[in-house]
């Protein structure tokens, strides 16, 4: 069978400080359907048509004998995000703060134009950006 086979499916994982935290977040404010919980330390999630997987940072396995899992140590400074688009930037922007959102600031049109966008992070520093590209 060929890889990648159509019935795969792409999870993103990422790594909390505080699973009670990220629970209420990706639940409350972000809306989306709790799939399953591990132990206190893992929540799976639908989202958006994808997984996401949030988890408790820990040490080397037998399995991956040289990685530490750890959340971002300094928000500011970023190797990946999250962007999610939608049709109106600015009513996405007062929906998500109402539900609790921080935003970095409000809806703005992109440097070179033709997107309005604004950004907002999870409890633990995860990046993710609300997008509306004009035109589409």
């Amino acid at each position: 069978m060929p890889f990648p086979d159509p019935s795969s499916e792409l999870t993103q994982i990422l790594v909390v400080d505080d699973i009670e935290a990220s629970k209420e977040f990706y639940t409350n404010v972000l809306g989306a359907e709790l799939f399953r919980e591990y132990g206190g330390t893992s929540l799976v999630y639908k989202f958006l048509g994808n997984w996401l997987l949030i988890v408790t940072g820990g040490g080397p396995t037998p399995d991956k004998p040289t990685m530490t899992f750890e959340p971002p140590a300094d928000s500011d400074r970023v190797s990946a995000a999250f962007t999610i688009r939608v049709r109106d930037c600015g009513q996405t922007y007062k929906q998500l703060k109402t539900r609790g959102a921080e935003f970095l600031t409000p809806p703005m049109a992109s440097e070179g134009g033709g997107e309005i966008r604004c950004f907002f992070r999870d409890p633990s520093g995860h990046l993710f950006e609300i997008s509306q590209v004009e035109g589409l």
